[in-house]
This record gives C-alpha cells, sequence and structure tokens, in this order.
C-alpha cells in the first residue's frame, strides 16, 4: 500500500522540495559501494532519489515503483535516461540478476498485507543474483514514532518555486495492533486548495522480520541501526546463499 500522495501529480511534484534532506539515504550509497554493487533493483524508488544517485556513481538501476505520478517526478529528472524505470510492484518484475535490492524509507512499512509481504521478499530473491543482497530499513515498535506524528510538531510552512507557500502537517487518525494509520495535510496558499493523503504503515518487530527472511530464504548478514535514527530503526541486510556445488 503505497502512500497516497505519491500518486496524485500536484502533491508528487512538490515531494521532493517539502522533505529535501535525503542523508538518510547515504547508508544505501555507502553499502552499494561497500558490497561493490554494479546493478541495483530500488523497490518502491519513488521520485527516484537514491535510483538516480546510485546511476550518477556507474551503477546499472531498476526502479520500480506502483504510482505514475511518482515515475512521471523521477522520469523528469537530470539522468533519468540512465535507470530503468518500471510502474508497479515487486511483482511486475522482469527477470533480473541483480547485485543489491533495497527499500528505504516507509517502503518496507507500506506494504502492510502479510501476503504481499512475503510476496515482496520472494520476488526481490528471485530478482537477486547467488550471493546478492537485500538492503531496507523499518521502524523498533519499541519506539512507537507515532506519537510524535501530530499537528504541533509537524506543521511546517516551505515556500516552494513556482508554486508558492505550502502548508503542511501529519495527523495519527488510528492504532489498531501493529498498524498505524495516519493523514498528511497539505494547503496551496496560492489557490487555497486543500489535499490530504492517508496512509497506514506497519511496524513488525525484529524477531518477525527475521523469521519472513528466513522463510524466504535469505541468511540474514547482519541489523544495523540507521544512523540517521539512532536507537529507533532497524536496518536489515539479507542476502540469498551461494548456490551449493554438486
Amino acid at each position: 500500500m503505497a502512500d497516497e500522495c505519491f500518486g496524485q501529480p500536484r502533491l508528487a511534484a512538490i515531494y521532493d522540495p517539502l522533505d529535501p534532506d535525503r542523508s538518510d539515504l547515504d547508508v544505501y550509497v555507502r553499502m552499494a559501494e561497500e558490497f561493490a554493487a554494479r546493478r541495483v533493483l530500488d523497490i518502491g524508488c519513488g521520485t527516484g532519489v537514491l535510483a538516480l544517485l546510485l546511476a550518477d556513481r556507474g551503477v546499472e538501476v531498476v526502479g520500480v515503483d506502483p504510482d505514475e505520478a511518482s515515475l512521471g517526478v523521477a522520469q523528469g529528472k537530470p539522468g533519468a535516461e540512465r535507470v530503468r524505470w518500471i510502474c508497479g510492484d515487486a511483482t511486475a518484475l522482469p527477470p533480473l540478476q541483480v547485485d543489491l535490492a533495497t527499500m528505504t524509507a516507509n517502503v518496507a512499512q507500506a506494504i502492510v498485507g502479510p501476503k504481499s509481504w512475503r510476496e515482496t521478499l520472494r520476488r526481490a530473491y528471485e530478482a537477486l543474483r547467488p550471493g546478492g543482497r537485500l538492503v531496507f530499513e523499518t521502524r523498533d515498535p519499541a519506539g512507537r514514532a507515532w506519537e510524535e506524528w501530530n499537528r504541533r510538531d509537524s506543521y511546517q510552512v516551505t515556500e516552494i518555486p513556482d508554486v508558492g507557500a505550502v502548508e503542511s502537517w501529519v495527523e495519527v487518525t488510528d492504532v489498531r495492533g501493529p498498524l498505524v494509520t495516519f493523514r498528511w495535510t497539505y494547503t496551496f496558499a496560492a489557490d487555497g486548495q486543500v489535499l490530504t493523503s492517508d496512509s497506514t504503515l506497519r511496524f513488525r518487530e525484529r524477531e518477525e522480520v527475521e523469521a519472513d527472511l528466513s522463510a524466504q530464504g535469505y541468511v540474514i548478514d547482519d541489523v544495523r541501526d540507521a544512523p540517521d535514527r539512532p536507537g529507533r530503526e532497524f536496518v536489515f541486510l539479507a542476502r540469498r546463499p551461494e548456490a551449493r556445488s554438486v
């Protein structure tokens, strides 16, 4: 389940200006270098920030995302012709053999259904070459991050070139077990239009994620701390095992 905002052209167009600091992606760029990845699959690539960062470094990248509006933004950026863009989820992937597959930001948590989650892990596994790695992040439920998702703490006004001032804030609308639903509100000063975007994330325990990965055949090499959210987020490094010699 993707964030609604990515599917609305007017919101997709302002997504990057509203969140210009993408230093959270530095860890993925470093891991691509650490693993000498020459071919990368970016699942849930959104507006293409990571895909283009890697392509700029000579990496062959496939970016897949279910929202046409977000892919439209990605495809309009400089260097976009160096990335292969696919509209769809992981089940829409053609046969691939990549060194590294990624799910950054909220992507893993936005796949809320257990069946969809298992299928995403399976299709990512199939896309990896033997020895290739899947890396992704998910928030530690113990940190209860959603308690900070309120208008008081999130309200901001952003001046965006050719758009004008945009007010934005987030509020939680429902917490039901591991599922947290929240609504972003955006007000455009230029014409007064108000748009909202409802999203649901699944907060999985570390043990649950490890069990899901193992069930799909992955070997878990490491679970790291997220540099931009120390103590609040897990970064999983899982590997497709090398084929056994007969």
